[in-house]
Formats: C-alpha cells, sequence, structure tokens
C-alpha cells in the first residue's frame, strides 16, 4: 500500500510550501501541479497520479478543494477511485470516505468547495466591472508610453539599419513587446 499525495495551486504565484510539508510526513510521493486551475479539464499531473494509483494505494490531499472544485466532480472522481479500492485521504477533511457518514461530509465538504468557488469569482467578477465603471484600466501596466512607441518608430523608420532588436535594447524591453506595442499603436 503506497500513500501518494497531491499538490496543486491554481497560479505559479502561490506556494506550495505548507502542502508539501504536510505531504512528505506522510507519503511515499508526492505529485506537484503548479498553476492550473482544479476546473481546467486538463490536468496532467492529476491524470499522472491517477494512473500510478493501484488497489489499496491511498489518494492524499492537504484538502478537499486541491484536487476538486465542482460537487459533482468531487463524488464521480471518489466513486471511480472506490471502484478502484483506492482511498481517499484529505488531511484538513478527517473523514472516512468508507462510511455512509464520512461520505456525507465528504459530499457537503465538496458541495461547500463549489459555493466557495463560485462566490469568489462572482465577488471578483463585480470588483472587475466596478473598477471599469470608476475608469481604471485592469491588467498589466503598459512597458512603453505612447512618446516611446512613436520615437521607436521614428527611428525604425529613418534608421534604414537599425534593427527591431537594437531599438527595443535601447527601451530596455524586449523586442517582443516594442512589436506587439507597435502593431497596437497601428489600430
Amino acid at each position: 500500500m503506497s500513500k501518494l499525495g497531491y499538490i496543486r495551486t491554481s497560479t505559479d504565484k502561490q506556494l506550495t510550501d505548507r502542502q508539501v510539508n504536510q505531504l512528505q510526513a506522510i507519503c511515499d510521493q508526492v505529485f506537484i501541479e503548479d498553476g492550473v486551475s482544479a476546473v481546467r479539464k486538463k490536468r496532467p499531473v492529476y491524470n499522472q497520479v491517477m494512473e500510478v494509483l493501484k488497489s489499496g494505494d491511498v489518494f492524499v490531499v492537504s484538502s478537499l478543494d486541491r484536487a476538486f472544485r465542482s460537487s459533482l466532480d468531487t463524488l464521480a472522481e471518489l466513486e471511480k477511485l472506490h471502484q478502484r479500492d483506492i482511498q481517499f485521504l484529505s488531511l484538513t477533511q478527517t473523514f472516512d470516505t468508507t462510511t455512509p457518514d464520512g461520505k456525507f461530509l465528504y459530499t457537503l465538504a465538496a458541495a461547500l468547495a463549489t459555493w466557495e468557488r463560485e462566490i469568489l469569482s462572482l465577488r471578483t467578477k463585480e470588483g472587475l466591472e466596478a473598477a471599469r465603471r470608476r475608469g481604471k484600466t485592469l491588467g498589466r501596466p503598459r512597458k512603453l508610453s505612447n512618446e516611446q512607441i512613436a520615437q521607436a518608430r521614428q527611428i525604425l523608420e529613418a534608421d534604414f539599419y537599425s534593427s527591431i532588436t537594437e531599438v527595443a535594447e535601447s527601451f530596455r524591453v524586449h523586442e517582443n513587446t516594442l512589436m506587439r506595442a507597435l502593431k497596437a499603436a497601428e489600430k
């Protein structure tokens, strides 16, 4: 019997340290999936763990929402695990999913995780819309001002020997950044 741990972060900026510490203490092997939303259909590391798990093994996560975020997905995946005689263990929600009471608590936790994700998504959308209405520019700040883009265009048009790479270096940006800015300014 092996205990295989699965760690997932939604963005590559989230740290896995807490999950790693929890799972390494009890797991034979830990799999890490960085920057992948649980609701994405393609989760290669998760699929890899599911392929490695054998009858009698234990699938371990630090929290239920690290593996699943949809109630339906959570219940379907648990059923698949049980059909293969694989146990499920969540370190923060300690319930035995092989018992009726444990399965009930598991179902409630799945519903709460789905609700939490949907509420967070709704609040984020509402916040972004409110910011747009206030005239906020959303997204990453531009690297080049309109004046810098105009200067770059002048240099490239006036000096036949200047390359896009040289001009980009003079503005301390990558050549792809400069090219995108030039194309966007044409529109």
